[in-house]
């Protein structure tokens, strides 16, 4: 019976533990949003267009983690022309009866340090000292799939943040119901000034991502990639 209570006492010291470290990475994580949405100019992409559908995965436990990483009362941020390009989307999308459902924004850097730390593998997460780091932590990239009228996410290739090969920009199944979705989802982006990523079909980039980011990052991004930002988190 001791040892049960011992076993008991370990456990519940552990979670509590546990609980403590999380809050306090949501404390600084809110802390910080405050003043990186002051200093990049950030607006929460519902007061342009409330009708596209946020769905934030790092604001709880669907996410590779497996645990938040926003505060659940986190808005989605974006660049302010980035909403006006995500708002011209959902208007082209309207006349389809569907419309946007947003997974991700802007993410603070620590987040993105965070997700550094649980993978460390640069196939998948771009190392946040690495050129320009991930194009989320510059408000400049949303991950996005498609909602039906009721917000129900539409069927597509994979969930968010799947890593296989089904999960690529070129559908390669024999869904023709999801090679349209996803068709429908790229030409919304692509029309206006997204481009995607081939290896995450759910992740887009403003066309106009260099006037928001150090040249000389962006340089030392270009020297990297040789080409565009990798597709990674």
């Amino acid at each position: 019976m001791r040892i049960f209570f011992q076993e008991f006492e370990f456990h519940s010291i552990h979670r509590r533990a546990n609980g403590v470290l999380l809050f306090l990475a949501l404390f600084v994580t809110a802390q910080s949003l405050g003043a990186e949405e002051l200093k990049l100019d950030l607006v929460d992409i519902k007061s342009v267009d409330p009708s596209i559908v946020i769905e934030l995965r790092y604001a709880g436990t669907h996410n590779p983690m497996h645990r938040p990483l926003y505060p659940p009362s986190m808005a989605a941020l974006i660049r302010p022309s980035v909403a006006q390009q995500l708002a011209r989307a959902q208007k082209f999308l309207r006349p389809y009866k569907c419309g946007l459902k947003i997974w991700d924004a802007y993410r603070p850097e620590s987040v993105q340090r965070q997700l550094w730390q649980f993978a460390h593998d640069e196939s998948y997460v771009t190392n946040p000292d690495d050129g320009v780091g991930s194009l989320h932590t510059w408000g400049v990239a949303v991950d996005a799939t498609l909602a039906d009228r009721w917000g129900r996410s539409i069927s597509m290739p994979t969930d968010f943040d799947e890593f296989t090969p089904a999960a690529m920009l070129h559908y390669h199944g024999m869904d023709a119901q999801v090679r349209s979705h996803l068709r429908l989802l790229q030409t919304a982006m692509g029309r206006n000034r997204f481009y995607g990523l081939h290896t995450e079909w759910w992740h887009f980039i403003s066309h106009d991502w260099k006037n928001y980011v150090h040249p000389r990052e962006t340089q030392m991004t270009e020297q990297v990639s040789k080409i565009e930002p990798s597709g990674k988190l």
